[in-house]
């Protein structure tokens, strides 16, 4: 699950850097990155409790 949760933020991170550099889309890609960041804390807090 963690693995799962990992690869998601990435993705999003990504399209997070594809749209702010290239796109420009606005807000929505900015709501992808806090997403990813908050999957990322939730994914290292996970694996301390480990």
């Amino acid at each position: 699950m963690s693995n799962l949760l990992y690869l998601v933020a990435v993705i999003l991170i990504i399209g997070w850097a594809l749209g702010f550099f290239v796109y420009s889309v606005g807000s929505l890609i900015h709501i992808l990155l806090v997403i990813a960041i908050i999957a990322i804390i939730v994914r290292i807090i996970q694996g301390r409790r480990i």
